[in-house]
């Protein structure tokens, strides 16, 4: 077990949607066994599921893009909770992380498919590489694509709640 990260993150924005990106805002949600009430996806075969139940990704990555030139917005990427302040270089596979009141366990990194072609195929490469796809964790672009999370205590969450790295399961 680590240690919970002494400055926590915060949830900018939670997004959903009736299945694909972007997804939009709302303003407060409840995570359940499979994910945020009232998303969806467009393929279920691929995505979501009990193992890619919340996907996160952060503000940063989001900023990141749009100063590139990319046309980029929080929930844009297909992110249910947008964060600021956590660390995603810090994250790894097996860490549990307390969001508003729910409990997650980042299960894999996000591999980035072609419906975010829409924003310009190149984006694909900015945040996604061979290192990243070897579960490397050293890559500059390690969770840039976001993280898939599983719940492990259901709950609600609002914009500004914290984010905070609670425990690695090694």
């Amino acid at each position: 077990m680590t240690d919970a990260q002494p400055s926590p993150g915060v949830i900018v924005q939670i997004n959903v949607s009736l299945g694909g990106i972007p997804k939009r805002p709302i303003a407060a949600g409840m995570i359940a066994p499979l994910g945020l009430v009232g998303d969806a996806c467009a393929h279920p075969q691929i995505h979501g599921g009990p193992r890619q139940a919340v996907l996160l990704i952060a503000a940063e990555t989001v900023d990141e893009l749009k100063a590139r030139g990319y046309p980029v917005f929080y929930g844009a990427l297909g992110e249910n909770l947008t964060t600021r302040g956590l660390d995603r270089r810090q994250l790894r596979i097996g860490h549990q992380v307390r969001a508003g009141a729910a409990v997650l366990e980042i299960t894999k990194v996000r591999g980035p498919c072609a419906a975010l072609d829409v924003y310009g195929p190149a984006i694909k490469e900015e945040i996604y590489d061979p290192q990243v796809k070897a579960g490397d964790a050293t890559s500059a672009r390690w969770g840039m694509s976001g993280f898939y999370a599983r719940v492990i205590e259901p709950g609600p969450v609002h914009p500004d709640d914290a984010v905070v790295i609670l425990s690695a399961l090694c």
